[in-house]
């Protein structure tokens, strides 16, 4: 069973850093992808960043490149985001997902963490 946890969300002031983390667990994630998405209420989920496991294919939004840094450490199994320079536009509910490499369909997904940003 995939299980997906991620922390790190809170209040900031425009400008600040955040680092999110996502712990998973349940299978070996080899060239499986994991991203981030947030989602504003009323709004469809965004992405955010990605990257597969191994390290290859990072890929960013346009509104993020050169301020968040999408990383991951496979001997803790856990997914980071370290924000920078946050906007008060980052405002949202950040969900870390797995897309398993058989699928490349984002299918596991966490709870959510919210990051508040204030001006």
């Amino acid at each position: 069973q995939v299980q997906l946890v991620e922390s790190g969300g809170g209040l900031v002031q425009a400008g600040d850093s955040l680092r999110l983390s996502c712990a998973a667990s349940g299978r070996t994630f080899g060239h499986d992808a994991m991203g981030w998405f947030r989602q504003v209420p009323g709004k469809e989920r965004e992405f955010v960043a990605s990257l597969k496991w191994n390290g290859d294919n990072i890929r960013y939004s346009d509104s993020v490149k050169g301020r968040f840094t999408i990383s991951r450490d496979d001997t803790k199994n856990t997914l980071y985001l370290q924000m920078n320079n946050l906007k008060p536009e980052d405002t949202a509910v950040y969900y870390c997902a797995l897309a398993p490499w058989s699928t490349a369909v984002y299918e596991y997904w966490g709870q959510g963490t919210q990051v508040i940003v204030s001006s």
